[in-house]
Order: C-alpha cells, then structure tokens, then sequence
C-alpha cells in the first residue's frame, strides 16, 4: 500500500476503505482518488480527492523541479512508495518529444534528494493520446504476477504490451475503431482481463473490456449515451470490493468532478454524481498516483 510521509500524505488517498454494496455507487464509505499532474513549470503534484458529498481535496507539491517546463507530452500513472527512512520514491512512464521514457526519482516533502532520470524506451509516440499500466498482483501471490502496458494512438489504434521484469516491453498487439475516444482510466484488472472506462468525444460513457489473450479481441459496452464530452481526462481508483471513485477533468474550465459508480454492467450501471471538486485543475498533463499491487475490480 501507498504510505507517503510528510505533507503529501493528505494528497494521495488513494485506497479504498469499507465494502460498499455490489449493485449500488460507493457513496457511504470515504475513498479516494490521487490525481497526479506535470505542472507547466515541469513539477510533480498531487490532489487527493476523497469520495465525500460534496468532495474534498487537497493539494501537494510532490516533486519540485522534476522536468523541464514543457517536455512532458503525455504521462502513464505514476507508482509513489514510501522509502522507510521518512521520504518517498516515484517512478513511471512519460512522453517527452518523440520519444518514451521510463522515468524516476526519489523525494521528501517536495523536494527532490535523488535527480530524476529519463531512459528511453523507443520513438514513435508523438500521435499517442493516452498511456497506463495494468499491473496484476493475485489475492494469494507474493508480487506483481502481470505487467501489461496500453496506449492510444490518435487515429484509433489500441495497443497492448507485456513488460517483461526487466522493463522490457514484449508481445505488442493492436486493435482498431477507438478514433472517437477522448480519454480513458482503468477501473479492472484480473488474471485474464483488464477494463477501462473512456469517454468520446460525442458524449457517451463505455467500458472497454480487454482479455488478455492473444489475439487482442476488447469487448466494448455502452455505459451511458451522452453528457460526458465535456471531461479531457478521466482518473479511477478501487472503492471497496467491487466500485470505483472516477474524477472527471474539464480542462477549459479547470475543474473537477467526481463520481461513485458501481460495478460496471453496462447501460444498468450505477452511476452518482458527488458534485464539484473543491481545487483547481489547470495543468496540462493529469494522471494517477497509483499503488502497483493494489486490487482493481471496477468490471
């Protein structure tokens, strides 16, 4: 589990508490989402946002200084330890230029005590539009069993990586017909499948479910048919058993909202609006503060 000493600790609430209902929204229980960002001056922060009516929030810096203003394009979830000796370690994926770098750095309280690093992994990503990493840890396994990278090309191709435990990144797969997607969050990951939610440009709600055979064959379900265009990004985390808190960022207007959703089961899927979250949203690149063997069971 994430445990971050000092001020971030209040940032990065980011698991889930009490079991809420299978077939209603988590809206009894107080969970919780990080919402990571790269701010213009190359910074790293937090908002952690907790799963109240209305919401609240707090904001961190997490890592002063930790990019050049303006070289991160595009960013995968970032994984946030705590160190053991009063500080923290973070590490990730990003886009800068052209190119994909693994990325990371070691930091207390905002500042950074070790320098961040960028090693590349290849070229060819400046038409990609979304990034994450499903990493798969059982209910009775020691570590992280499954490592599986996603991104989304602007012309709709799905892609699909295995990262070996050297980061070595294996097997790509493809599928086509995701043009209309504007964002999209993982909400599950299993032994056989991972599941996202992602919102289209022309208003509806879906969740792409992805098994983790080969060939790469998603299965689509419309969860709701409009009123979500307006979100540039979309963040989830595990609530409970079976729900996810999913936060929704307008980046023309800067703002935030939240969402308690039930167990994914297409158009039936429950679905409860928290309302406004109380911080502002203006950077360019959001992502999620991310614990890597946590449970995700949103579909």
């Amino acid at each position: 589990m994430i445990k971050v000493i000092g001020t971030t600790t209040a940032a990065l609430l980011v698991a889930g508490a009490v079991v809420p209902s299978t077939a209603t929204a988590a809206t009894t229980v107080n969970c919780s989402v990080g919402a990571g960002s790269v701010t213009a001056g190359g910074d790293q922060a937090a908002v952690g946002v907790v799963s109240t009516a209305p919401p609240k929030a707090t904001t961190s810096l997490i890592g002063r200084g930790v990019f050049a203003p303006g070289q991160v394009k595009l960013s995968s979830s970032m994984a946030i330890m705590d160190d053991g000796y009063g500080g923290y370690s973070v590490y990730g994926d990003v886009v800068v230029g052209d190119g994909l770098y693994s990325t990371g750095y070691s930091a207390e309280d905002g500042t950074l005590t070790t320098k961040p690093g960028l090693t590349r992994i290849g070229g060819g990503w400046t038409n990609f539009t979304a990034l994450d990493i499903a990493e798969y840890q059982g209910p009775t396994e020691a570590g992280i069993s499954r490592r599986t990278m996603y991104a989304l090309r602007s012309d709709g191709v799905l892609f699909r990586w295995d990262v070996d435990t050297k980061g070595v990144w294996r097997n790509k797969a493809t599928a086509t017909g995701f043009a209309a997607v504007k964002s999209m969050a993982l909400i599950s990951k299993s032994k056989t499948y991972d599941t996202f939610i992602a919102n289209t440009r022309g208003g509806a709600l879906y969740t792409i479910h992805i098994p983790t055979a080969s060939p790469m064959k998603p299965v689509v379900k419309q969860v709701r048919r409009s009123t979500w265009q307006g979100f540039d990004a979309l963040l989830a985390q595990a609530c409970g058993r079976y729900g996810t808190i999913l936060l929704g960022i307008d980046r023309d207007t800067d703002t935030g909202y939240l969402y308690a959703v039930g167990h994914a089961t297409g158009t039936t899927t429950v679905i409860q609006s928290l309302g406004k979250v109380p911080a502002t949203f203006g950077d360019t690149v959001y992502f999620r503060w991310r614990d890597p063997g946590s449970p995700m069971n949103g579909e």
